[in-house]
């Protein structure tokens, strides 16, 4: 795999909380790499850490085939980093901004700066202070997006934000997937499953698990049992099945190694008086509600 980020062993603590622990993640070059995870995961301190805003206190961290603490002018005018919370020079226009910028980016095209400003719809003369929430991301957006850099960071784009403006921003990075490798954190896991193409669940510091988006949803699957009787669940209950729950005489699960023939035969083995088995997709947001409620049960 071409990756174009990556760490080792990644550790930072704040005092006597890790807020990431023992990392190690590679992002492949092209992919659109979706960071997710519940408040207080490590997503932003993680994203902070490659982006050369923290100092880990153990591990190694690469971004462009460099350390993120050795960082050149060279890489650093390869990358686009935009988070929740960015700081803009209120007192700029639109326009300002994006020609102040221009100089700092030996790729930086104009034509696609034109092309940005008509997608966001963003008034090149109004100043930044002027601007709503969604406008000041657009912005900050279409200023990392004009020089087309080889990695593009978004620490929680969406948030707060109105559907359209939402839309209207992934639009834009759908159009410049294609050239840039794009690595996302956000709550909005809708959006979030529109168009990445692999998913890393983090939870406490750790990352869970990181895989291709379609792996990810081919193996989970809500499954519902019926019953000719009130169910009993069986004991052992198998670790990857998840979140059980009775009614009735129906018992539903959350499989997380689905394989129709392997998981319908250990249902059948387990179960007795078996009328009916269904095994229905789940969208990324409930795969994302039953990991964390059962990392939460574990801990």
């Amino acid at each position: 795999m071409n990756s174009i980020l990556s760490t080792q062993n990644l550790v930072k603590r704040f005092g006597k909380t890790t807020a990431v622990n023992g990392l190690s993640f590679e992002v492949e070059q092209g992919s659109v790499y979706g960071l997710v995870g519940p408040n207080g995961a490590g997503k932003t301190t993680l994203i902070k850490l490659l982006m050369n805003i923290h100092t880990p206190d153990f591990g190694i961290a690469n971004v462009l085939g460099t350390e993120a603490h050795h960082l050149s002018q060279r890489e650093l005018a390869q990358i686009g980093y935009v988070s929740e919370n960015q700081d803009l020079p209120d007192w700029m226009t639109v326009e300002y901004l994006l020609e102040y910028l221009k100089p700092f980016y030996p790729s930086w095209d104009d034509a696609r700066s034109r092309e940005l400003m008509d997608l966001f719809h963003l008034p090149a003369g109004r100043k930044l202070k002027h601007l709503s929430r969604g406008m000041r991301m657009k912005a900050a957006l279409a200023s990392s997006l004009a020089y087309k850099p080889r990695l593009l960071v978004l620490d929680e784009p969406f948030s707060g934000l109105d559907p359209l403006v939402r839309e209207e921003l992934i639009e834009g990075l759908i159009e410049s997937a294609q050239e840039t490798t794009i690595l996302v954190s956000s709550h909005d896991l809708a959006e979030i499953e529109s168009f990445a193409t692999h998913i890393g669940f983090m939870d406490d510091g750790r990352l869970q698990f990181s895989e291709d988006m379609v792996a990810l949803t081919q193996r989970f699957r809500e499954v519902e049992v019926t019953l000719d009787a009130p169910p009993t669940l069986p004991g052992p209950w198998p670790g990857h099945w998840l979140r059980p729950e009775t009614s009735a005489a129906v018992v539903r699960f959350v499989e997380t190694r689905f394989d129709q023939e392997r998981t319908f035969g250990e249902v059948r083995t387990l179960f007795r008086g078996i009328t009916g088995i269904s095994a229905n997709p789940m969208p990324l947001r409930a795969i994302f509600v039953t990991l964390a409620r059962s990392s939460r049960k574990v801990a």
